[in-house]
């Protein structure tokens, strides 16, 4: 401390100004991120949760909250880049004005748009059928695609290319939802590669550095102590299935292997069955909803949200029975549960890509020259972007009602056979069990719908806040007053990490159909900010031809081949000398290991011959 003084005795006036404003800086960020932890949403109700159920479960809210900031940072893009600057210039505020561009060299058929606005004396009912289908009033709105038509927005003297705009907008929410699930995977991560690092090290740390202080109430206490030792039996059971595993004769080897072979071609006949059902159901839908007369509302509604009620019984039956034929593929029970919750993935979200693939092909259906003149069925669909919009907006309307409508129908009734009624029966199925990976599974789906949906519905972010907001409550609720924990829950060390790692995979999955939507299928000609284009990539290097010509052969050079393959090669060598790296660095963790452990020996070694010495 004395030289550290002196040190600063004999600073110049302007580093000790630097250190000393290092230092406040320093404290008032810290005092900042104490305040701010105040005003973190649902501290206190999470904090609650995890006292009464535990770590594993309160993993979950917290989830559910990250879900909710995400889609309302989402929202704030899209309406700040793309909804506010149109809606000023419809207003005309800041002496804004739209400029709109008449369309070249394009058939006068491919450019007849005509939404149905609900004009006139219109019934209760229509209004409620427009409301959960996303027609009628709706059609007409800022929700969806179709409405945001100006080829730029002037704002005084300040041009606006909102074509441009509504592309990066859509590109920097992706983006940002993934690097910022990357940021928070790490953590998870670092934890499960300690976690699976040595087995010896696993049992020690749930010996004595597994219990949960965060716990108040004796109900959680007891249900910690079972965790525990439902994961210690877990661990024990694993070590001796791999010991029976490895004292397999060759004729109980092929026997499993035959029975695994046998239970996965019946999981691909399920996910195929399932597939052609939405497939063919979509198609149906499409074609029927222009036949049915607005006036049927029931049948109208039913044939609109069929590919819906479809998905949802798929997500529904599926997993319960790929629960039910795990049982007879003895796998490890850790690989178990790894394998059904990705099989159960693949389900939900394969469902979302056969039910955009039905529509695309309904889109891109030429047969008898139906795309002649504009490159798409202009005649089914004359503003595509708007129908695939309103297919992802009822999709995720379904999936919030269908939790509703289980949490109160279901998990409520049940609550109260259970309390009031002594019958074998009801107090054998008792109440239904909190269970976390399905509840993850059922929020990741409606997440991925939101990724794919925000580039045809600009607006739909806000209706996934509001949703997971809402939700937030409802499972609140559920757990305390009509659920129970689940006996055999997943490790709580592990949850973090798998949870966004299979968000992970429903944002890597929604960039493929957003990804040809940009660049493969013609944009509409009757409607949007690319109707000017042919794709709704062509935005992108026709403002490039804006720029002044050394800056558009750098970025087209970089955009070529001749830049491509050598920066790939020079990431990949990049990428090897990484894993080279953490290779060498593990063998030094490794020695280092050893040599502890030698030094132990020795010291236990010379503890015992000066004990000796001492006896003699």
């Amino acid at each position: 401390r004395d030289s550290r003084q002196t040190d600063i005795k004999y600073l110049s006036g302007w580093k000790k100004w630097k250190r000393a404003s290092s230092k406040s800086l320093k404290k008032i960020l810290s005092e900042a991120k104490g305040l701010s932890s105040y005003v973190v949403l649902w501290r206190h109700d999470i904090h609650i949760i995890e006292g009464r159920f535990g770590t594993a479960i309160q993993s979950y809210f917290s989830f559910l909250r990250f879900l909710v900031l995400l889609n309302f940072i989402i929202f704030i893009l899209m309406f700040s880049f793309v909804t506010l600057p149109t809606i000023i210039s419809d207003y005309g505020i800041f002496n804004s004005t739209i400029a709109k561009i008449s369309s070249k060299n394009i058939e006068y058929n491919c450019t007849i748009y005509e939404p149905n606005g609900n004009k006139g004396l219109i019934y209760f009912y229509t209004y409620l059928q427009d409301l959960l289908t996303g027609t009628g009033f709706l059609e007409v709105t800022s929700l969806f695609y179709g409405y945001y038509t100006a080829d730029a927005v002037w704002i005084s003297i300040m041009r606006y290319n909102l074509p441009l705009a509504y592309l990066l907008a859509a590109f920097a929410c992706l983006a940002l939802s993934l690097l910022w699930i990357i940021k928070r995977s790490v953590g998870g991560f670092k934890q499960s590669l300690v976690h699976d690092a040595d087995p010896f090290q696993s049992y020690c740390n749930k010996v004595f550095a597994g219990w949960d202080f965060c716990i108040t109430d004796p109900d959680a206490a007891q249900l910690k102590h079972r965790s525990l030792k439902y994961e210690l039996q877990m661990d024990l059971e694993e070590e001796r299935l791999k010991q029976k595993i490895a004292d397999r004769t060759i004729k109980e080897r092929l026997r499993i292997y035959s029975l695994r072979i046998f239970i996965n071609i019946i999981v691909i006949a399920i996910l195929s069955g399932c597939f052609y059902s939405i497939y063919r159901v979509t198609v149906f839908s499409q074609e029927k909803s222009s036949d049915i007369s607005s006036t049927n509302f029931q049948a109208n509604l039913f044939v609109q949200y069929l590919p819906s009620i479809v998905i949802t019984l798929a997500n529904f039956i599926g997993p319960q029975i790929f629960s039910f034929l795990i049982r007879y593929e003895e796998y490890l029970p850790a690989f178990e549960i790894i394998l059904t919750l990705m099989r159960c993935v693949f389900l939900r979200l394969a469902n979302i890509g056969v039910l955009l693939f039905s529509l695309w092909s309904q889109i891109s259906d030429c047969a008898t020259d139906k795309c002649e003149p504009c490159g798409y069925n202009y005649k089914l669909y004359p503003c595509w972007e708007s129908d695939v919009g309103r297919e992802m907006y009822k999709l995720m309307i379904f999936d919030f009602l269908i939790i509703l409508a289980f949490t109160l129908f279901v998990d409520f009734p049940r609550k109260l056979l259970v309390t009031h009624c002594s019958c074998k029966i009801v107090q054998w199925f008792g109440l239904q069990e909190f269970n976390i990976s399905d509840n993850v599974l059922e929020i990741i789906y409606g997440q991925t719908i939101c990724w794919i949906g925000t580039f045809f519905s600009p607006l739909l972010p806000a209706i996934a806040t509001v949703k997971y907001f809402i939700i937030f409550y409802v499972k609140k609720i559920s757990l305390i007053h009509t659920r129970k924990t689940a006996d055999k829950p997943i490790r709580a060390s592990s949850s973090k990490f798998l949870f966004l790692a299979v968000l992970l995979i429903g944002l890597v999955l929604a960039f493929i159909p957003v990804g040809v939507s940009i660049a493969s299928i013609p944009s509409s000609k009757a409607c949007g900010p690319f109707r000017n284009f042919n794709t709704s990539w062509e935005v992108v290097p026709d403002t490039i031809l804006e720029f002044p010509r050394g800056l558009q052969q750098v970025l087209f050079g970089i955009a070529s081949e001749a830049f491509a393959v050598p920066f790939f090669i020079v990431v990949c060598l990049i990428m090897f000398y990484f894993i080279a790296l953490a290779g060498a660095h593990k063998q030094v963790v490794d020695q280092l290991k050893e040599q502890l452990v030698l030094d132990g020996r020795d010291k236990r070694f010379l503890v015992q011959k000066i004990a000796e010495a001492q006896r003699h």
